[in-house]
This record gives C-alpha cells, sequence and structure tokens, in this order.
C-alpha cells in the first residue's frame, strides 16, 4: 500500500497540511476556476483529488455541480461535514484516480494543491490524467495546480521548522536524482503529550514543458502554463504552476 492511501497519515497529516491560510485561500480559487473555465451555475465539474472539500465546498456554493472524489474516507467524510455545514450538496466518490472511471461527463475537472506525481511510476500519474481526460465534455477544461520542478529549485530549503495545528512541525528535505524528485521528511511533535511522528515520502518532479507534453499527447487540443491562477506568466516569479488545458 502506497503511503498516500494510509488513512492515519491523513488524520495525522491533514490538519498540518490543510491549515487555516490554506482553507482561507479556497473562495479565491474557487472564483478563479469560474472565471478560467467559464463556469456558471448548474455546470458540472470534477475534482479529483477533493481532500476535505476546501475548495469543492467553495465550488458548491458558487452553484456548480460538484463530484469530489477521493481515495480516504475520513477525507470525504470532512468533506460532506463541511458541505453540510454550509448547505450546499455535492456527490462524493471514494476512488483511485489510477482506475477511475465515470460515465457521467464534466465541464471542467482540476487537481489542486500538488496531487499528482506521489505513484510508483510515472505510467500511473498518466493513466490519472487520461482518467481525468474520459470524464470531460467536449471542449472541457482540466485545471492543474501543481510544485513543478522549476517552482521546486526556485524555493528549495533544506528544512524548517514551525508550530500548527498544537504541532511542532520539522521538515527535511532533499533532491531525489537529477532534480528527478522531492524527498520530504515531516516530523510532528505533539506540543502537549511531546508524542513523535514522522514521515518520509518522494514527489515526481515534473517540468511544466514535460507536463504540456503528456496532456497532449493523451489527446488535449490546448495547453496553456500560468505562474498562478490570475493569468500571470510562468517565469521567475512564478508563485506556482497552473496549467489550463482544454479537451
Amino acid at each position: 500500500m502506497s503511503w498516500f492511501e494510509n488513512e492515519d497519515f491523513w488524520k495525522n497529516y491533514g490538519p498540518v497540511m490543510f491549515d487555516a491560510q490554506r482553507w482561507s485561500e479556497a473562495p479565491a480559487v474557487a472564483e478563479s476556476i469560474c472565471r478560467i473555465a467559464g463556469l456558471s451555475k448548474g455546470a458540472k465539474i470534477l475534482e479529483a483529488g477533493c481532500g476535505p472539500g476546501r475548495v469543492a465546498v467553495e465550488l458548491a456554493m458558487l452553484g456548480l455541480n460538484v463530484t469530489g472524489v477521493d481515495l480516504i474516507q475520513s477525507e470525504l467524510d470532512a468533506a460532506a461535514e463541511t458541505a453540510n455545514d454550509e448547505g450546499v450538496d455535492m456527490e462524493l466518490i471514494r476512488a483511485d484516480l489510477r482506475t477511475f472511471k465515470t460515465e457521467k461527463k464534466f465541464d471542467a475537472a482540476t487537481s489542486l494543491f500538488t496531487s499528482i506525481g506521489y505513484c510508483d511510476t510515472p505510467e500511473e500519474d498518466r493513466q490519472i490524467i487520461k482518467n481525468i481526460y474520459d470524464s470531460l465534455n467536449d471542449n472541457g477544461f482540466f485545471i492543474l495546480e501543481s510544485l513543478s520542478r522549476e517552482i521546486a529549485v526556485k524555493d528549495f530549503t533544506e528544512g524548517e521548522w514551525f508550530e500548527r495545528s498544537g504541532k511542532t512541525v520539522l521538515t527535511d528535505f532533499g533532491v531525489v536524482g537529477a532534480w528527478e524528485g522531492l524527498r520530504s521528511r515531516w516530523i510532528l511533535i505533539d506540543n502537549k503529550t511531546g508524542e513523535r511522528i514522522e514521515h518520509e515520502f518522494v514527489q515526481r518532479l515534473y517540468s511544466a514543458i514535460e507536463l504540456k507534453k503528456i496532456l497532449l499527447e493523451i489527446g488535449f487540443e490546448s495547453v496553456e502554463i500560468y505562474g498562478d491562477f490570475d493569468f500571470s506568466p510562468y517565469n521567475q516569479n512564478a508563485r506556482t504552476m497552473v496549467i489550463v488545458a482544454r479537451k
């Protein structure tokens, strides 16, 4: 079993990864997605790897018909609870994106907050993108936001520490191969009990051009690359990598 399939990992690390700042960014991200893909109320959108519903709920609050897919039941439960608190409906499906198939067709799909590059092989990453492609209507949009190789190089640090969600977090980062991957080691220390847990994983790093090539080979008609959700250039000032592909 891969680490990202482990429920305990997300129970321990989820509150640290999806902190208050990440939740506060969600409304603006949702509005940007609607603007980029030209979505209006009633449009069907797939959130591939929806996690605890951070952006999916905001999309539903904008009137979209949202389907969220995730492998982890506790994350889906959290998304359902948030949706209920906000009074919106969403379809939530527990599935592995490597094998996910659907008869329903979507006007847009998203993969946000670096949800790609963790599978054992590049072929599995490619299969996830192919499954998303197959789920789209003709002319549908796929919006992929992720850490790229270029951003990883630009922002690289060997480690840091901070406090979040009642824990002291220690991080240690290293380069795998010729920037083929980024090794991340996260240590969590409970500030009350002193309990310590740690986890190490590797993210496969793709350059923006490599991902563009993959998307075009899979069948997308156009692929544009930006440095944020505001269409800013993907250059030395890019905050992240946002790829907008159209079927």
